[in-house]
């Protein structure tokens, strides 16, 4: 008899479970709120211009690979992939900006051009990230966080000192590089990607791996053409989609899910997968008795960012700008304090903006710009449509001082995005947009746990839990739930 299993939400986590589910002769249906597939990956159009809505960077190039070979297939088969030089620049003043190219050998140059002995520093730093690396992906990366004999692994408890798991990510920076620009260069993804470096343990140096010596890819058409190829491989093996279907309550019978119940409808289910927020589904839509974990756990989980977001149409080409750039022309210290300590709009933001028509003539008219903007902000803070402006004027401004042209007159499209869109989209817990901080306390097995505590029959998949946000671990994420249910119930 084949399993029927219900898969709530259409993110990469879902996809993934969906896929590898299907595989194994199940019966997949895919239940998403809103109307277009994909979660934050999603993509809206107007006027001519194609905008990723949420993931921008295409980094860890094998975990995409690896998902794909599962099923004998190859990104390829599915969208153009493009490695992208430069892989990103980042801007300190309108004078001064640092493009990281695509070529490993340029960036150890690079690196030596800005401080002496830095470029075998880097060398080294690298070569000790991507030990870092192997072991989290081969080791780590695709455990399922139930129980902790799962690390007690012999690659582990052989190079667990060099996983760097009890030291800051900053001071392992900082032992190596002086030069403050070398070390923003480095600790920027781990701002971006969650947590602040001093409270990021250094095993996340794996980024700066993936970064700078991988480097930094674009699928040609937005990330949604990610998307649309794992929905395609899904449609491929039989998974059925419902959009317009939010998850309102569930029945039970012995105490398992028997259906997930929409406004309108009831589907019977052996099995249930949130790759919605964790959250919501856990606080909001369970029962009380049948809940994980309390209000109080919840509250007290440190979150990554939020962001305000604004998508923009430029009727010009822009100056200047790369497909990726990070403007890091204030106080990163303030910023960073600014979201997890002061926990307020900041001061002074950095922030970051894509430039997609730089390298895909396909998301913008001829001789137009489309432009994202993203600056990172501490989840669950007021959010209004008078702050949204204050701090779009502020972003504007900087880019226009460093195009040296005039944008504000030349906009065409404009929508922003922000913490009250998270909510209501995503049902985001406190408006987040990357999940649980990389904090010691909130990694690996100390996430919250794929399964349900009191329902044998519902797990769990996403950034709210293993491997953690991003969107390769949300790839791994779906793997994970697929392979321990096969493993475990089936």
């Amino acid at each position: 008899m084949l399993n029927n299993y219900s898969i709530i939400g259409s993110g990469f986590s879902s996809l993934c479970a969906a896929a590898s589910l299907a595989k194994e002769g199940g019966k997949v249906k895919v239940f998403e709120k809103n109307n277009e597939l994909g979660g934050r990956a999603r993509q809206f159009t107007q006027d001519g211009f194609i905008f990723d809505m949420g993931p921008s960077w295409y980094w860890m190039p094998d975990i995409f690979e690896n998902f794909f070979n599962r099923f004998d297939k190859n990104p390829s088969d599915y969208y153009e992939l493009i490695k992208l030089d430069p892989g990103f620049q980042i801007i300190f003043n309108s004078s001064h900006s640092i493009k990281i190219n695509s070529s490993f050998s340029d960036i150890l140059s690079l690196f030596e051009s800005y401080e002496k002995g830095a470029g075998d520093k880097l060398k080294k730093f690298i070569d000790d990230a991507e030990i870092k690396y192997n072991l989290a992906v081969k080791s780590l990366m695709y455990q399922p966080g139930v129980s902790f004999f799962e690390l007690l692994q012999k690659d582990i408890l052989i190079n667990i000192g060099k996983m760097s798991i009890f030291s800051s990510y900053r001071k392992l920076v900082a032992r190596h590089f002086k030069n403050p620009f070398l070390r923003n260069i480095l600790e920027f993804p781990v701002l971006f990607l969650g947590s602040s470096p001093k409270d990021t343990p250094a095993l996340y140096s794996l980024m700066a791996f993936s970064g700078l010596k991988q480097g930094t890819y674009y699928p040609i058409g937005g990330f949604g053409k990610v998307i649309d190829g794992m929905v395609e491989l899904c449609k491929e093996l039989g998974v059925e989609f419902y959009t317009n279907h939010e998850i309102t309550d569930c029945n039970f019978v012995n105490h398992k899910i028997s259906e997930i119940v929409t406004k309108s409808n009831a589907f019977k289910a052996d099995y249930v997968i949130c790759g919605a927020d964790y959250h919501h589904f856990d606080q909001n839509i369970l029962p009380k008795e049948y809940s994980s974990y309390s209000k109080k756990y919840w509250d007290n989980r440190s979150m990554s960012p939020s962001c305000l977001i604004y998508y923009l149409g430029i009727d010009k080409r822009l100056a200047n700008l790369e497909h990726h750039n990070l403007f890091f022309d204030s106080d990163i210290e303030q910023h960073t304090d600014d979201i997890y300590k002061n926990k307020q709009w900041p001061q002074d933001p950095l922030f970051y903006v894509c430039c997609p028509s730089k390298t895909d003539k396909t998301v913008a008219p001829k001789n137009k710009e489309n432009l994202f903007l993203l600056m990172p902000l501490t989840s669950g803070i007021v959010d209004n449509n008078e702050l949204r402006e204050e701090y779009f004027y502020k972003m504007i401004n900087r880019l226009e001082k460093y195009c040296g042209q005039t944008i504000l007159d030349k906009i065409l499209v404009k929508k922003s995005y922000c913490i009250n869109d998270f909510k209501s989209d995503y049902n985001a817990f406190k408006g987040n947009a990357y999940g649980l901080a990389n904090t010691l306390l909130q990694t690996a097995n100390l996430k919250p746990k794929i399964i349900n505590k009191k329902i044998s029959n519902l797990f769990y998949a996403g950034q709210l839990t293993v491997p953690g946000p991003g969107v390769p671990p949300s790839i791994i994420s779906g793997q994970i739930v697929a392979d321990y249910i096969l493993k475990h119930n089936s």
